[in-house]
């Protein structure tokens, strides 16, 4: 159906409205001309897109990182963006991850994001540090 389709991974051409697009709630917040938008990634970490360009490209050193799939893409970025030499923050209680009948995933991540992250903080914790930037 051609809903992902695009010309070229930093290409927005025909993405408004294309069922890929940014949450209509979110776009203020997005397109705010501040926020750095990457191309998208493959699998689950950013080795197949260019994030850490863009980071780099904008002076970014520290991420404060969150996600849906805790124990997938999340951990997957914390892993490469930590080897790339970043430092992340992954904010727990805005994370979250799935379960089985083997396990939490969940559970699973938060364990490997205190032995691997620089710092894991809440969402109260998050905005504190953000409001006194």
């Amino acid at each position: 159906i051609g809903m992902f389709d695009r010309t070229g991974p930093t290409n927005l051409d025909g993405f408004e409205n294309s069922g890929a697009d940014f949450m209509p709630e979110y776009k203020q917040y997005i397109l705010d001309g501040k926020t750095i938008i990457a191309s998208p990634h493959k699998v689950y970490g950013p080795e197949t897109n260019d994030l850490a360009l863009q980071l780099r490209k904008h002076g970014v050193s520290q991420i404060i990182l969150a996600g849906m799939a805790a124990n997938l893409c999340v951990e997957s970025h914390l892993r490469e963006l930590l080897e790339l030499g970043f430092e992340v923050i992954v904010v727990r209680d805005a994370t979250a991850g799935p379960t089985t009948p083997e396990g939490d995933g969940y559970l699973a991540a938060l364990i490997n994001y205190r032995y691997i992250a620089n710092g894991l903080w809440t969402t109260a914790q998050t905005v504190e540090f953000l409001q006194a930037k």
